[in-house]
């Protein structure tokens, strides 16, 4: 496995856990506020950071690329933010972590749309 797909793979279950974590919290408070937050973090920081990990164990070539290492720190670092930020907005304490975050995370999908194109281009050559 390459280091960026292993990268990919220790982030994704360790966002896992703190969205099971949240949500345990949030059952055991019967308050369920924050629910957009914990739903974010599980899908953005548990099954996206998974995906990208799978694309780049199974298309090893495109994580070599310094753009791949910048596309899964941006999707990193996004979900660090937004998380948050949705949990401010929600209680009122402003929207502006959420909206940066929200960014950061469509700039890496961004990129990763033009690491999977450039990779299948790749792939399409060698054939």
């Amino acid at each position: 496995m390459n280091g960026l797909a292993r990268v990919c793979w220790i982030t994704a279950p360790i966002f896992a856990v703190l969205g099971m974590a949240f949500g345990l919290f949030m059952a055991a408070s019967g308050d369920h506020t924050l629910a957009p937050a914990h739903g974010h973090l599980n899908l953005l920081g548990w099954v996206t950071i998974a995906l990208y990990g799978t694309f780049y164990t199974l298309v090893p070539h495109a994580a070599e690329s310094r753009l791949a290492k910048l596309q899964v720190l941006l999707a990193v670092a996004g979900v660090v933010l937004i998380v948050p930020g949705i949990a401010m907005a929600i209680l009122g304490k402003g929207e502006g972590l959420a909206k940066v975050g929200s960014l950061i995370i469509l700039g890496g999908m961004l990129l990763f749309v033009i690491v999977a194109v450039r990779a299948s281009g790749r792939a399409a050559a060698r054939a």
